[in-house]
């Protein structure tokens, strides 16, 4: 397994910074706010966003400091989706850790979510670049969209692959696109330059949900984080399933149907359907489809010259198709 030696070596002091920003930024009379926000914040999560914005914006060539607020608020964004999905899923756990809701309730999941969201726009108000408030804008409400189009896909076993890409780009790779594209605006890129970072992160963000994808199905929870099985017991359709279903017979998919739209799975389903998919190279076309579009998305970044900080973007997007959590 690849780890992220090298980009988090490289940016210890400045994410130092940005951990503090955290802090900062989660101030309020209300001591609710803070309390939950620092909670999931502090559950453990890798900081790939945060660490794309720092990235992104020296291979720009940015020397100032607005990528640390930046990198700040493109977490507050993610962790407001995290306690969103949280709720919509039902979820009892987050990174190995009693999920929000589970501590706090749904209602303060969902309204701390919603500081969390209305924060992060005030601060990109305050930093005052009008480009980045418009990547950022836009690229919240095609999460949200993202969030609906993964509901109406719930249980559909004839979504096929492109439209599930559809739903991956919106739902999650879109915010991942959003924090390269903001980090090349910080540093004054070309418009061909931009447009490079904001693919890079899309595809990279792509192949981060396709390891998601295979990870529900095979990761223990001691590694992952969250049960095995997760997505499934959640109807939702992912690129495994999706392919084995391409490939299997109509008595195969009555079956999956079925164990899919049941109300609570038992070991043995989730054992079958892990069975099933491995039958039809599931698991491995999800991580081959993964590392295509890591190999695409490095060979976007020959626009820019090569330094230390190209090769840790190039280990930290390695890093999404080895990891195991």
């Amino acid at each position: 397994m690849l780890s992220m030696e090298k980009a988090q070596a490289l940016l210890q002091n400045e994410m130092k910074r940005v951990e503090a920003q955290f802090k900062q930024d989660l101030s309020s009379e209300v001591p609710l706010i803070p309390k939950v926000g620092e909670y999931v914040l502090a559950s453990g999560g890798k900081r790939i966003r945060p660490l794309l914005v720092l990235l992104c914006s020296r291979l720009a060539g940015y020397s100032g400091d607005a990528h640390i607020g930046l990198a700040s608020v493109v977490e507050f964004i993610h962790t407001a989706t995290l306690l969103h999905d949280d709720v919509v899923d039902g979820a009892v756990l987050r990174r190995g850790n009693a999920s929000a809701n589970s501590v706090w309730g749904n209602e303060a999941s969902v309204l701390v979510g919603d500081f969390l969201f209305a924060k992060s726009f005030a601060l990109m108000v305050r930093g005052g670049n009008l480009r980045i408030l418009q990547v950022l804008s836009d690229t919240t409400t095609m999460m949200a969209e993202g969030e609906v189009l993964q509901l109406i896909s719930t249980c559909d076993l004839d979504l096929d692959e492109d439209r599930y890409i559809t739903v991956v780009k919106n739902k999650t790779a879109i915010l991942i696109a959003g924090a390269c594209q903001c980090g090349g605006i910080l540093g004054g890129v070309s418009e061909q330059q931009e447009n490079a970072l904001n693919v890079f992160g899309m595809k990279l963000g792509i192949a981060f949900q396709f390891m998601d994808d295979a990870l529900d199905y095979i990761a223990e929870q001691s590694e992952f984080g969250k049960t095995r099985g997760r997505d499934l017991a959640e109807g939702k359709m992912t690129l495994p399933l999706i392919h084995a279903l391409k490939k299997c017979d109509p008595s195969e998919k009555d079956r999956i149907g079925l164990i899919i739209e049941s109300d609570e799975l038992s070991e043995a389903e989730i054992d079958w359907v892990v069975s099933f998919i491995n039958a039809y190279g599931g698991i491995e076309y999800t991580r081959r489809r993964a590392q295509e579009l890591v190999e695409s998305a490095k060979d976007l970044l020959k626009v820019f010259p090569d330094n230390e900080d190209k090769e840790a973007l190039f280990e930290l997007a390695d890093y999404v198709v080895s990891r195991r959590m």
